[in-house]
């Protein structure tokens, strides 16, 4: 990497105040020359993007010999698949940006990580999981009597990769909570009228059976031990509740939730602090002080510490391996 020897600008866009406290951590830490506001995530996604595309864009036209975008929690990035004849709005996002301008980005936990193939420019995909684990061992009580929950099959290795380093337990959720039949007969799930069509004689489609989950069950004994439910994103938390109610059915006496990104949306603040559980734990990738004054029970971890240091290490052309260290494929 050809370092500009006059050092480097951080700059930030200006869509919410509450990024200022990232911003001055993330200063504080990097010592940059010159420093300015960071926007992690705003309410207003579409706003943010088109900043920062905006700010991108002015950078490359005024010769920034590098433009790299810092962002904690990727937006879109639950939108990485293509579902029946829907577009993948990850892709579009990454061909947006690097057609902006930017030629890195720093993120931390992508919801999948084939996201980064997205993309034509280096991506760093940090890591949350050394934050997190380290408030589990300092923050709670008695956690050698804990077991790692995953909320779904899907979240297993992740859960798993937890379990292997704090030599712990665990336990998988499978299935999902059951409607009322009040919430079935509005006939949303109804075929639609649609003229029948001629199919071709010779063309027999064979029939699908449909999916259907079963009700929530543990794969596991959660009895008399504290759940630690460990995921990537905690967004609309119906899920997390509804896995905090089967758990201490089955005699988990407290009940954690650990994630890096904490949307938080909608009345997720209200059905947290109703809930069984007990504490959720986010890190300060996305802004949520006002999801905190409304549930006592959300707390925050820092990681401004790692994202200042992947910003010196790619201004001085270091390696980032350091910062992976420990760190397996499955967080």
């Amino acid at each position: 990497m050809n370092v500009a020897k006059s050092g480097y600008r951080v700059f930030s866009a200006n869509s919410s105040a509450a990024c200022t406290e990232l911003a001055k951590r993330i200063t504080e830490e990097s010592n940059p020359y010159a420093g300015g506001r960071f926007c992690p995530g705003v309410k207003d996604v579409n706003t943010a993007v088109m900043e920062l595309l905006v700010m991108a864009y002015a950078l490359k036209t005024s010769c920034a010999r590098n433009i790299i975008g810092v962002i904690p929690y990727f937006p879109y990035s639950k939108q990485c698949k293509m579902r029946k004849r829907g577009s993948i709005v990850c892709k579009l996002l990454a061909s947006m940006l690097a057609k902006a301008g930017l030629t890195h980005i720093i993120t931390m936990d992508l919801h999948q990580k084939e996201i980064q193939g997205f993309f034509t420019f280096p991506v760093d995909n940090l890591r949350a999981s050394p934050f997190l684990l380290q408030y589990i061992q300092e923050e709670i009580p008695d956690y050698r009597n804990a077991i790692i929950v995953a909320k779904s099959p899907s979240a297993a290795k992740r859960a798993q990769s937890y379990a292997e380093r704090l030599r712990l337990g665990l336990a998988v959720l499978h299935g999902e909570a059951q409607c009322a039949e009040s919430d079935m007969a509005d006939g949303r799930n109804s075929p639609p009228s649609v003229k029948s069509t001629t199919v071709h004689p010779g063309l027999e489609l064979p029939l699908l059976m449909a999916k259907e989950k079963p009700p929530i069950t543990v794969v596991g004994d959660v009895g008399g031990r504290i759940a630690i439910l460990v995921d990537d994103i905690v967004d609309d938390v119906e899920d997390f509740v509804a896995a905090a109610e089967i758990l201490k059915e089955r005699g988990a006496y407290k009940i954690y939730v650990m994630a890096t990104h904490g949307l938080l949306s909608a009345e997720a603040p209200r059905l947290i602090e109703e809930s069984a559980i007990d504490e959720v734990v986010v890190t300060n990738t996305i802004p949520h002080e006002i999801q905190k004054l409304q549930c006592p029970k959300i707390k925050t971890v820092d990681v401004s510490m790692i994202l200042a240091e992947a910003i010196r290490r790619i201004h001085n052309g270091e390696s980032m391996a350091y910062l992976f260290r420990n760190i397996t494929v499955d967080d």
